[in-house]
């Protein structure tokens, strides 16, 4: 009878006890397991073990216009997509030689290299992307940057001249302040006409990368190669997502080889 008095009592002790608010406890947790779902793979069974640090030891930063950023038009509707060049690079790279390779897209639409240049371009497209080049590099810590013009500058009727001049000062700016500048032709325009006045942008491009001595991904060259290309676009600029992932194997082939340089100088 005693054990019976001394549950009845436990009972009505516990009963009396605060309840934790358990609903905020459990959002909590569903929103950090949400945060570092990407960073941490780690099962929930091996959460109280020390995670396995990732040091990224190159950093490429990419930039350009529209077709830098990724956009895709389907059924009238344009819009930025996860499947785009820069994207499909990281992966390509970090396959190859680890997470230790960060790719970071400052693409942004409509933009021009001279917009780059003098720093005119859309000012939300990072924290310091309102600044000139000379400045925005500065103080970057990318060592690798790629750069990507020429389809806008064809659409606002800027001569081959004033985009050579603008490219040259990325270029040369870019290598003054320790980056490694790599120069990328723009993929074609299905329509014949801006075609071939984007054909003399892309020579100024190339003429760059030889004066300049610089690697060069000739995106131009190579898409054009491609029998169905035109088929491959979404409009009249913008590739759809498999022409992204042909396009980001040739960067891989120029890229990839500084990557490897780079770490091996850092060990």
């Amino acid at each position: 009878m005693k054990r019976r008095g001394s549950l009845a009592a436990s009972a009505r002790t516990w009963m009396r006890m605060p309840i934790r608010p358990l609903s905020v406890v459990a959002t909590l947790a569903c929103m950090t397991l949400i945060a570092h779902a990407r960073a941490d793979a780690t099962p929930a069974s091996s959460a109280t073990q020390p995670a396995k640090a990732v040091q990224t030891q190159v950093l490429i930063e990419a930039y350009g216009d529209s077709t830098t950023l990724g956009i895709t038009c389907s059924d009238g509707h344009c819009g930025p997509q996860s499947r785009n060049a820069v994207s499909y690079l990281q992966d390509d790279l970090q396959a190859r030689v680890g997470e230790r390779v960060l790719v970071t897209n400052y693409g942004v639409g409509g933009t021009m290299a001279t917009q780059l240049r003098d720093g005119t371009g859309n000012r939300r497209a990072g924290p310091t992307a309102g600044l000139p080049w000379q400045a925005r590099l500065a103080a970057s810590p990318a060592q690798i940057v790629l750069i990507n013009y020429g389809i806008n500058e064809v659409m606002h009727n800027q001569t081959p001249e004033q985009f050579y001049a603008a490219e040259t000062a990325l270029v040369t700016s870019a290598r003054a302040l320790g980056k490694q500048p790599v120069l990328q032709t723009s993929n074609p325009m299905p329509d014949d006409r801006l075609n071939a006045r984007l054909a003399a942008m892309v020579a100024m491009t190339r003429r760059v990368a030889a004066e300049q001595q610089v690697p060069l991904v000739d995106q131009y060259a190579y898409v054009s190669s491609l029998p169905d290309w035109k088929t491959r676009m979404s409009d009249g600029a913008h590739p759809k997502p498999d022409l992204y992932r042909l396009k980001a194997e040739q960067d891989c082939r120029v890229v990839e080889p500084m990557v490897r340089r780079l770490l091996d100088a850092a060990r």
